[in-house]
């Protein structure tokens, strides 16, 4: 069996093997996506494509939606040469249930791929920008793909090139779709939604706040008019809807691979792309899966809600994505990947079962996380956070990696850690009688050394801050707690990291002081653990 759409007339052997087929015809739905587009995707990866991708293959088979998603890549070309145009866009989705079972299915929602930085794929997305019947552009780039500033407060490099030159040359996730929204504004200035689906807290506003900017500096540049500010400003006719997404989705696994080997499928190894993506035919996840939209389409929508998507209002979105960024999922993530690799453990569902780092977990998310979140509505916070500890952080089939979770921690720190905070000092003054949350924070520290607890180097999962944050942390050393100097205060009074000051939060010292523990020798990681959870 081969994934490609001839591959999919051969039926009886998709069938014999349990896999279920699209119940459309996928070449005609990308003939007719590829005329007139809907829906654009910018940030194809892995949880694009089980995730959105699963929600517009359900629209398509239940018959709500005619069109496909068209996929456009800013990062790595690779994707789109190795993985989507190989397979005729087709996705092997396998879900992984917690007692072992797994559902397989082919999704072709997936229509086009656009290499969105090269100059045939941009103008194709000229072209698709341009039409009238465009409704909505949504994003998975992670949080650094809206990030215009470094930890420094300065323009990253690229986006000040990008700042600083014709629109046509951006290269960056926010010059490129500014660039094309100059496009369509240029030839009919038509209403559109652009929706960040990313783990960034109020990620609406940061994504409008980045195209605003963009604009701006071509504006002061002669690059686009008044009236384009004009037109990016005015939400009923370009809005950004808040949204809340919540999926864990692992990097391919071996045992899905050797599953679907044995089931027949051909040519479903994973690649390794040069921009270090990790990536095959196949994407797996959990079954769990939750995304709240704030509903503001200006230029209408699918009919999202008939695929499990909660559309509301935008505050409710706010509450939801609160809970589960700053509480319920993320910031436990974040917290005990790092002392799951310190400790060796490789699949993040073996910390789930350490003592430790199960308290850890159950102190950040009902002692520390909760007292200062609010209710959604439409979601219980407790029973959401009772899912994710018992039922899906657990889960020994998924195969998530500590290392994984450990990816760009730089990056995440502030949302996750930083609201929670902020909260305690509005409500207290201070935020000091917090525990989990310092003891997170020291552990990346520890972490940041590269040296596990028992003294042994690993390696340290890709950030980008990483050079810069070890400059700041050189000297410290494992076995000498006497070596913690003043190396962290700059890193712990970084607004643009964490979003506040934390020693003005009043946990900057207590940070150092578990830091310090930690650097005793072997095992005092583990030691401190025990010291301050109790």
């Amino acid at each position: 069996m081969q994934l490609s759409y001839n591959g999919l007339k051969e039926t009886a052997g998709w069938e014999k093997a349990g896999i279920a087929l699209p119940s459309y015809d996928p070449a005609s739905v990308a003939e007719k996506t590829g005329k007139d587009p809907v829906w654009v995707h910018f940030g194809i990866g892995n949880i694009f494509r089980i995730f959105i991708g699963g929600i517009a293959d359900t629209l398509l088979r239940s018959g709500e939606m005619d069109r496909g998603i068209i996929c456009a890549e800013t990062f790595d070309d690779e994707v789109v040469d190795r993985i989507y145009d190989p397979f005729d866009n087709l996705v092997m989705a396998v879900t992984l249930h917690g007692d072992g079972r797994t559902e397989q299915r082919v999704l072709g929602s997936l229509s086009e791929a656009v290499k969105a930085a090269s100059e045939q794929g941009r103008e194709r997305l000229r072209e698709i920008f341009r039409s009238a019947g465009l409704q909505m552009v949504t994003f998975t780039i992670t949080e650094k793909g809206y990030a215009m500033r470094g930890a420094d407060g300065d323009y990253l490099p690229y986006v000040k090139k990008d700042l600083e030159q014709e629109p046509e040359k951006a290269s960056g996730a926010m010059g490129i779709v500014t660039a094309l929204l100059l496009e369509r504004y240029r030839n009919g200035a038509y209403p559109i939604a652009l929706v960040s689906m990313d783990n960034v807290s109020q990620n609406g506003r940061k994504l409008r706040e980045s195209v605003l900017e963009t604009a701006a500096a071509w504006h002061g540049k002669g690059f686009a008019d008044e009236g384009f500010l004009r037109y990016l400003s005015d939400e009923e006719r370009v809005s950004f809807p808040w949204t809340m997404i919540d999926k864990i989705t692992p990097r391919p696994g071996d045992k899905v691979l050797e599953m679907l080997t044995e089931l027949g499928v051909e040519h479903m190894e994973p690649v390794v792309t040069a921009r270090h993506t990790y990536i095959a035919p196949f994407a797996n996840a959990e079954g769990p899966q939750y995304l709240v939209i704030e509903d503001h389409f200006p230029n209408g929508r699918p009919p999202l809600e008939k695929a499990g998507v909660y559309m509301t209002d935008r505050e409710t979105v706010n509450h939801s994505e609160r809970m589960k960024v700053t509480v319920c999922l993320n910031p436990i993530h974040t917290a005990l990947c790092s002392y799951a690799c310190m400790f060796r453990y490789e699949l993040f569902a073996d910390s789930m079962h350490d003592p430790q780092l199960r308290e850890l977990a159950e102190t950040l998310g009902y002692q520390e996380g909760l007292p200062v979140v609010e209710d959604p509505g439409i979601l219980s916070p407790r029973a959401f956070l009772d899912e994710v500890l018992n039922d899906r952080f657990p889960n020994p089939y998924l195969g998530d990696t500590s290392a994984r979770i450990a990816v760009d921690i730089s990056q995440m720190v502030g949302i996750r850690f930083g609201e929670t905070i902020k909260a305690y000092v509005e409500r207290d003054g201070t935020a000091e009688g917090l525990t989990a949350i310092p003891l997170a924070i020291a552990g990346w520290l520890r972490y940041l050394l590269a040296v596990d607890d028992e003294g042994q180097p690993f390696p340290l999962s890709p950030d980008p801050m990483i050079p810069e944050l070890q400059r700041q942390l050189e000297g410290i050393r494992c076995g000498d707690p006497d070596s913690l100097k003043d190396q962290v205060r700059p890193i712990l009074s970084n607004a643009h990291i964490f979003g506040s000051d934390l020693y003005q939060a009043g946990i900057g010292d207590k940070i150092e002081a578990m830091l310090r523990a930690m650097l005793e020798g072997r095992g005092a990681v583990r030691k401190t653990l025990v010291s301050f959870l109790g």
